[in-house]
């Protein structure tokens, strides 16, 4: 259980800083991560990250596929969690 709570910091830590990158990217009209790229981060618990990413940056907040699709995942994820918790 440890070692997943060290992975679960270090994938959201990792989301962020991939939404921070992209972001100045766009600002600099230079190469961008691709959307899919971010959402395998956050399919693979960095939700939260890619989530706190986005509001910290301002970053694809007008895209509905990430307003609405990343804390979908993050929904889906806690229920996961908490069902595989309980038993």
């Amino acid at each position: 259980m440890k070692i997943f709570l060290y992975y679960l910091l270090l994938i959201n830590l990792f989301g962020f800083i991939l939404m921070y990158i992209d972001k100045r990217k766009s600002m600099k009209g230079r190469w961008r991560i691709p959307e899919k790229n971010l959402f395998i981060t956050a399919v693979a618990f960095g939700s939260l990250g890619i989530f706190l990413g986005m509001r910290a940056f301002r970053h694809k907040t007008k895209h509905n596929s990430f307003v609405f699709g990343i804390p979908f995942i993050m929904v889906v994820q806690l229920v996961g969690l908490a069902s595989y918790l309980t038993k």
